[in-house]
């Protein structure tokens, strides 16, 4: 049985987790977000950074998906077994941005995983095979569990490293 019973229960985990996760970036000031401190592998605009890039890989995952493209998970250029640089062309891509920026970036890209998950059927969500793309890996996982590893798992995890950040850095 999936972790979610349904649709309802999927969107309103990921609307209450990426809440408290991006919630915690609103005090930290412009002149820190790329700043390291002893104890936490990332800076916050990298925190950010890696959960907009996994929420565009979805996204479009799904595009390609439905454009008839053959979807390469995780991204061309990058196998599953070298996911530290796919992780870097996300910190690169978004280390020019302000953290007001970044925060408008994932409030705004949550909002179309919604709007995503919400448009498939129960089948598609909880069965196996939904998308091509969900079935592109041995673990032939159903979209509702893509879904939640990379959004509600890595909110909560991130959440907890972004709260160390704040509490080496006295914020």
């Amino acid at each position: 049985m999936p972790k979610y019973e349904s649709k309802k229960a999927l969107i309103d985990e990921i609307t209450k987790s990426a809440k408290l996760f991006i919630d915690e970036f609103r005090s930290i000031n412009n002149l820190d977000k790329d700043v390291f401190v002893n104890g936490v592998d990332r800076t916050p605009s990298q925190m950010i950074a890696y959960q907009l890039g996994w929420l565009n890989l979805i996204l479009s995952w799904e595009q390609d998906n439905k454009e008839g493209k053959n979807v390469i998970t995780p991204a061309p250029d990058y196998k599953w077994n070298n996911l530290g640089g796919l992780y870097q062309s996300f910190y690169d891509k978004y280390a020019n941005d302000s953290i007001e920026t970044l925060i408008e970036l994932f409030n705004q890209d949550v909002h179309k995983i919604i709007q995503l998950v919400e448009s498939y059927n129960d089948q598609e969500l909880f069965g196996q095979g939904g998308r091509q793309w969900a079935s592109s890996t041995p673990s032939n996982w159903p979209i509702w569990k893509w879904i939640h590893i990379n959004t509600v798992a890595p909110f909560k995890t991130f959440r907890t490293k972004i709260r160390k950040w704040k509490k080496m850095k006295g914020i």
